[in-house]
């Protein structure tokens, strides 16, 4: 099904999250303006996933992108490219990367590298983008000379870019309201890897602390614990939970004595399209259903 609409319904993290949960395989399109030389210009973004994952990122369908990366990186020629591609029988059902690394042309950490230009380092710089256009389409044909054959969840691309982001002005409406805690939605093991403040605010995670008493116990800027719990509620960790009644004292040690039950983050592994499994779905975050079914009815009026 194709899904269309724009980031004042849904956040670029929020989509993301939504085709993870889903393990979708498509491509998504952001339409945008971009400032250029002072003057605005259409730009189009295109993200394609796999079962949730994501594959390869690029501006351009003509599966370009990747070749001129690595000819620009002076490690292979777009000769080299073009006749390896022309002889060679892996390029007929693997990804690029992983058809020249077999050759010996690159190295696994060559192709990491590659990952992170062609994928982290634009979608984190999309985060920024307030007004856009989207359109995910369902598809089985995946641009395997676009792809380095590294994948990475949805979610794990999601908490990187939030990590690194530095103007959060297009998200300032999303974030959780000071007055409000958060209450935990994760009871199972999960591969998401919280970094050391993430863990801190995860340990008031109980429905019965504000995000602003939050701040004041860990001595940490209000809209930072805004920010990380938007982080952990994008990604299906937690849930605003608004507060009807005076929040009381809590303590850390108080606090941690009545918080969920301890959770195990392993380390996130990044696989390769042919290794793709698909994993347990964790659960949905109830207020980002409320905000989906909203949408839903406003387009089928």
């Amino acid at each position: 099904m194709t899904i269309t609409g724009n980031f004042a319904d849904f956040s670029l993290p929020e989509l993301l999250q939504f085709l993870d949960q889903g393990k979708k395989t498509g491509i998504l399109s952001i339409e945008f303006l971009a400032e250029e030389n002072d003057n605005k210009k259409k730009q189009v973004y295109y993200i394609w996933l796999h079962q949730g994952r994501v594959v390869s990122a690029a501006d351009r369908l003509d599966q370009q992108g990747l070749i001129l990366m690595i000819a620009q990186r002076g490690w292979i020629s777009e000769r080299v490219i073009s006749r390896v591609t022309q002889i060679s029988s892996c390029f007929i059902n693997s990804p690029l990367g992983l058809c020249l690394k077999a050759q010996g042309l690159v190295q696994p950490e060559q192709l990491k590298l590659l990952f992170n230009s062609q994928v982290l380092r634009p979608v984190c710089a999309l985060f920024q983008v307030k007004d856009a256009l989207f359109r995910f389409e369902p598809t089985s044909t995946l641009p395997l000379g676009e792809m380095t054959g590294l994948s990475m969840s949805a979610t794990e691309v999601i908490l990187i870019g939030l990590r690194a982001l530095r103007d959060w002005r297009a998200l300032e409406e999303k974030l959780p309201d000071p007055t409000s805690g958060l209450s935990g939605l994760m009871l199972k093991q999960t591969k998401v890897q919280l970094n050391a403040q993430e863990w801190q605010v995860w340990e008031f995670v109980n429905g019965q602390v504000s995000l602003q008493h939050i701040a004041n116990q860990l001595s940490i800027p209000i809209v930072t614990i805004q920010q990380i719990a938007f982080r952990l509620i994008v990604v299906g960790l937690a849930e605003e939970y608004f507060m009807v009644a005076a929040t009381p004292t809590y303590t850390l040690e108080e606090s941690l004595s009545t918080s969920t039950p301890t959770l195990t983050f392993p380390e996130p592994v990044q696989e390769t399209v042919p290794a793709i499994k698909a994993t347990e779905k964790p659960p949905v975050s109830q207020s980002f259903l409320k905000n989906l079914v909203g949408f839903l009815r406003s387009k089928a009026a």
